[in-house]
């Protein structure tokens, strides 16, 4: 199903995706990689290669909204068409939002809403030329159940599962797929930042998810056409009864949520 395939990925450098990009190389897709850090993009380029797939990258600064432009113009003129984007760059911090700087919020909105929305605009024209595509965004099952000390955060991913939804409605014309993830915590690189003190890794280290196994679910939901990945699968049955019962799920489990 991938073979041969032009799959772009953001924040490949590190976490879900760079284990996104070694499973799609090994499927005979063509990976492009998008992160900031050129060593670790270079270093993961020669690791693929050295295990048969075949990877490009390109350094881009996902806050730059003429950065976005001009380096998928060049994925668009290299490889003449993008088959998958997976939008997987993300950065969150827990903290209480009464003592949050501005920086940190802006930060979040810049990265999980505003690059993810340029990036995906900037890949589109593409996908509606030759009527067909597919779109992943990584959001959370924060963005439907937000706790305290991810109230930003939530919000950044309750925006991406919405600009998903809608998304979908608006090019299902054109034969362009829209997935939404809804992880719940993953064991990744992005805590060192999230959550320095480790405190949340402590309190939810039994429930994280790995990297790789994150992945995989992905990739199967794009062969099996899912609409919405929900991880691990009784944190997304959870988000359900949440979602119908706000008020009843908030006192049952409340304490237990609240583990930041």
């Amino acid at each position: 199903m991938f073979q041969k395939k032009i799959i772009v990925i953001t924040g490949a450098s590190s976490g879900v995706g760079r284990e996104l990009a070694c499973l799609f190389a090994s499927k005979g897709a063509q990976v492009v990689l998008l992160a900031r850090n050129v060593e670790k993009l270079a270093e993961l380029q020669r690791q693929i290669n050295i295990e048969g797939g075949s990877a490009d990258y390109y350094s881009l600064d996902i806050t730059d909204i003429n950065s976005i432009r001009l380096i998928f113009e060049k994925i668009v003129l290299r490889f003449q068409h993008i088959d998958i984007l997976i939008n997987c760059a993300g950065v969150g911090k827990f903290q209480f939002f009464s003592k949050m700087g501005s920086d940190v919020i802006d930060q979040m909105l810049a990265v999980n809403v505003h690059g993810l929305i340029h990036c995906t605009q900037a890949a589109l024209p593409s996908m509606v030329q030759q009527k067909h595509g597919c779109i992943v965004n990584i959001a959370s099952l924060a963005g439907i159940i937000t706790t305290s000390k991810s109230v930003v955060y939530g919000a950044t991913k309750h925006a991406v599962i919405g600009f998903s939804n809608g998304l979908r409605m608006e090019t299902l014309k054109d034969g362009i797929r829209v997935i939404v993830v809804n992880p719940g915590p993953i064991r990744t690189p992005f805590l060192n930042i999230a959550d320095p003190s480790g405190h949340y890794l402590k309190n939810a280290g039994r429930f994280m998810l790995d990297a790789r196994t994150v992945a995989e679910k992905v990739i199967s939901g794009i062969e099996k056409n899912k609409r919405e990945i929900n991880l691990p699968w009784y944190m997304g049955i959870g988000a359900k009864l949440y979602q119908l019962m706000p008020g009843v799920f908030e006192k049952i489990f409340g304490r237990i949520i609240n583990m930041k």
